[in-house]
């Protein structure tokens, strides 16, 4: 099966990187947003409440009882505030049923509790504090109360709230604003390796150039070392297949001439296996001699036009069958295979459909991916059975020795295909025939 590296759902780097940090500032902006007003709400209210006890502690001090054994106070509260109507701050004493309050109160009183809380004139929302205290010539406790409006420490926290949060929040973009320039530094030279890449896969370069990070550097020298050795395997495959051809071309000769000089019975005989063999030679060093020099990185070929140059050159071989091929490749679709490979692949298996179709070929495509091409060619013809779909790919099958031919070209298309890390696979055709499925990788961008 061809190894698939390419994912649809991998982010990159960079989003990674970002997602982090965009998370984190999230929450770490939410819980600042929520925690500090809360913690500055309890500040406020814990110091309003320490002045609402000295007050509470001066009521205490000046309570007292009259001749007649009511509850009074001898004198005023020292904050003036408790002596204008609705002024916010109040004071109640209660004993029993009766009770006497400031005159701030007016003629309205403190309703609520602690779990509802506490209202008061005007609607107002009341911060409250209580006591309970004894007299001397009263038998009932006496509850105080002091009250304070707490509407203008609710606006207070709000006005800091709303400024907390327009603080944090500039933060989190100046934060995020910064890690996005640090990311996009950091991930630089990436970049510059990708670009360096691309410059070997389009064969601008045969090695990577400049400098980078010392985290960096020794990926960028096992590279260069893998590219060298790569490239010297080919130039050693090539030079190999050179010194074969010249190596065995003398003895071939030999032996032609001398066939040549026996009886017509013999030379029959022996004619045919050593054309053939003199075939196989040229085919292999030549497909050798090419796989050396092609540059597989860079190679790029459209599909339709091979197979329409093709099917020219079947239509005059098989002129006698009167086969029709419908080309049906999108004339705008490249597939990174290299152009005489891509021949070899497509033209053994146009050249098995022109051999046993009835009349017709179609070729065409389905997308398998962003980065892979499904090439379909089928015919008409008898076909084959479908347990014999994975027998005849491998070296050397056929299935009718009475057809010319050696077995070799769907074995060479499936090799081919999977050097591109593509695949070739069999199936039976709609036409009637059989279906050959190539899967082929697409040029990067």
């Amino acid at each position: 099966m061809p190894i698939n590296t390419h994912s649809k759902h991998v982010p990159s780097l960079r989003s990674r990187l970002l997602l982090a940090a965009t998370v984190w500032l999230l929450a770490i902006t939410l819980s600042a947003g929520y925690l500090v007003p809360s913690f500055i709400k309890s500040y406020l209210i814990d110091q309003e409440k320490q002045q609402l006890y000295l007050y509470l502690d001066e009521l205490t001090a000046l309570a007292d009882v009259d001749a007649t054994g009511k509850l009074y106070l001898p004198s005023k509260l020292s904050n003036p505030r408790f002596q204008s109507p609705y002024s916010g701050l109040y004071w109640a004493l209660t004993v029993n049923d009766t009770q006497i309050r400031s005159r701030s109160l007016w003629d309205a009183k403190i309703t609520g509790n602690d779990d509802n809380g506490y209202i008061g004139p005007d609607e107002q929302s009341l911060l409250v504090v209580k006591r309970k205290f004894l007299l001397p010539e009263i038998d009932e406790p006496v509850e105080l109360a002091i009250a304070a409006n707490q509407d203008k420490l609710m606006a207070t926290l709000k006005k800091l709230t709303h400024g907390l949060w327009l603080i944090l929040l500039t933060m989190a973009i100046g934060i995020l604003v910064l890690t996005w320039l640090q990311v996009s530094w950091s991930l630089w030279p990436l970049k510059k390796l990708q670009q360096n890449l691309k410059n070997v896969r389009e064969g601008n370069s045969t090695e990577l150039t400049g400098f980078y990070p010392l985290e960096v550097r020794p990926v960028i020298d096992d590279l260069n070392a893998l590219l060298f050795h790569y490239q010297e395997l080919l130039e050693r495959a090539r030079n190999h297949a050179g010194n074969l051809s010249h190596a065995l071309k003398t003895p071939i000769a030999v032996l032609n001439n001398e066939v040549a000089l026996l009886d017509e019975e013999a030379k029959q005989k022996l004619s045919p296996p050593l054309q053939q063999l003199q075939q196989h030679i040229d085919y292999h060093l030549g497909r050798a001699r090419m796989a050396g020099a092609a540059n597989i990185l860079a190679a790029k070929t459209a599909p339709s036009t091979r197979v329409d140059a093709i099917s020219m050159a079947m239509d005059k071989v098989y002129a006698h069958r009167n086969v029709v091929l419908v080309n049906e490749l999108d004339s705008e679709l490249n597939v990174a295979v290299e152009k005489r490979d891509l021949d070899e692949i497509i033209g053994n298996l146009i050249e098995n459909s022109y051999k046993w179709s009835n009349s017709l070929i179609r070729v065409h495509q389905t997308d398998s991916d962003a980065h892979q091409v499904t090439i379909i060619i089928e015919d008409d013809g008898p076909g084959i059975d479908a347990s014999e779909y994975e027998s005849v790919l491998k070296r050397g099958v056929r299935l009718d020795e009475t057809t010319p031919g050696t077995g070799l070209g769907l074995n060479i298309v499936s090799e081919l295909a999977h050097s591109y890390r593509g695949s070739l696979s069999l199936n039976s055709s709609s036409l009637g025939g059989l279906k050959a499925e190539l899967l082929l990788p697409l040029p990067r961008k």
